[in-house]
């Protein structure tokens, strides 16, 4: 059948898109490529819409440089997301052959959208914090910049008053783990609940400081690891500067005035198809007091909710080896508090999957809700 070329198009001129184009003339089989992070050679992350789809047809995308990407490992087990409103995502099948990755679509609609995972728009971070302030009664407790200028919010859910325990979440230090966003708006979407007795425990003994999203100009520019200049924001919390990695410094400076008896640093891991915690078992302070913790966080969590497991993860740091530059290290160490890196999947949780949309925003808002439910149980045994 002759495929009519002239309406087909791939587009990714809009927030976190990112695709090149290296033939189209073969509608049913463009050949595309992911965009490098700018001054990074970071990739993996894409995000585009195609147009002038064929209904009834089947169009594989191939995106030709998957092999060179950051985690190019991270392919094998992994399926696309796809949707027709931009809403509503859903896994299509994928095929990593070892140099190109392949997914498809058979069209019902003459237009979709296609990314790594279900992106979260700088325009629906607008709306999360005029909701945090409207209706779950945080106030916007000061504003850092970005490189580029974009705002960087802390929002605070309490009084601040003295003897308060001051738990601090921040997300999206990488941009291309948007379930790190979507994680942060269940956190804000329970906050919004007034009759929530557990909430409320908790909200009696700490202030809850919010940082929605570290990383908005990666985020915009469809990055996977970087900031405008090509920094990784956690791999610079022992080096952070006005210039390179303001993100970074103005938590850093807020922290300081603050203070911070728990930090969550809230991410997505591409290879590793389960939700879990890193903690900072490397650290020169590490101490039993800190283990103790880190175990009741882990323990609570997974008899909160299956989608949490403690059986696979990252290989443990060693005494004294811990990459200090990390954020989860570095917050850990410098306060000696409870300090954890919380990882959800770019696949699916193989523990409790979903074949339709494997893991995804709804399932990150989620678990944001169940962590509350955690921390209400251990807040007063922080300190």
């Amino acid at each position: 059948m002759a495929v009519a070329k002239s309406s087909f198009d791939i587009s990714a001129n809009f927030d976190s898109g990112n695709i090149q184009v290296i033939d189209l003339s073969d509608p049913l089989k463009p050949l595309l490529a992911i965009r490098p992070d700018t001054k990074s050679n970071h990739f993996q992350w894409f995000h585009f819409k195609a147009s002038g789809l064929h209904v009834g047809q089947e169009h594989w995308f191939r995106l030709n440089n998957a092999s060179q990407s950051s985690y190019n490992k991270a392919w094998t087990g992994y399926q696309a997301v796809a949707s027709y409103d931009h809403v509503n995502w859903f896994r299509v099948p994928t095929i990593f052959e070892g140099d190109c990755l392949r997914f498809s679509l058979e069209a019902e609609q003459t237009h979709a959208w296609f990314a790594y995972f279900e992106p979260y728009s700088r325009g629906r971070h607008d709306w999360l914090i005029e909701q945090a302030l409207s209706k779950a009664g945080t106030e916007l407790l000061a504003t850092g910049k970005s490189v580029e200028g974009r705002d960087i919010q802390l929002l605070r859910k309490g009084s601040g008053a003295e003897g308060r325990k001051k738990v601090w979440m921040i997300a999206q230090q990488h941009p291309g783990e948007h379930m790190a966003e979507w994680f942060m708006e269940g956190v804000i979407e329970r906050l919004e609940k007034h009759d929530d007795p557990v909430l409320n425990k908790l909200l009696t003994s700490a202030d809850l400081y919010l940082v929605p999203n570290m990383n908005p100009d990666g985020a915009f520019h469809g990055h996977l690891r970087t900031n405008a200049m090509g920094q990784d924001l956690n791999r610079a919390w022992q080096s952070a500067s006005q210039e390179i990695s303001p993100e970074v410094l103005f938590v850093q400076q807020q922290m300081e005035k603050y203070g911070v008896d728990m930090f969550l640093d809230v991410h997505g891991d591409e290879e590793i198809p389960h939700v879990f915690t890193a903690a900072c078992e490397g650290n020169p302070g590490y101490t039993p007091r800190i283990e103790k913790l880190e175990e009741h966080f882990r323990s609570h969590l997974k008899h909160t909710t299956k989608d949490f497991q403690t059986k696979h993860g990252y290989t443990r740091d060693e005494p004294g080896k811990a990459n200090m530059t990390l954020a989860c290290n570095a917050v850990g160490q410098k306060y000696d508090c409870l300090s954890l890196t919380l990882e959800m999947p770019f696949k699916d949780h193989d523990d409790h999957p979903n074949t339709e949309t494997g893991w995804s925003g709804k399932r990150s808002k989620q678990l944001g809700k169940d962590v509350l439910t955690t921390l209400a149980d251990m807040v007063d045994t922080l300190r």
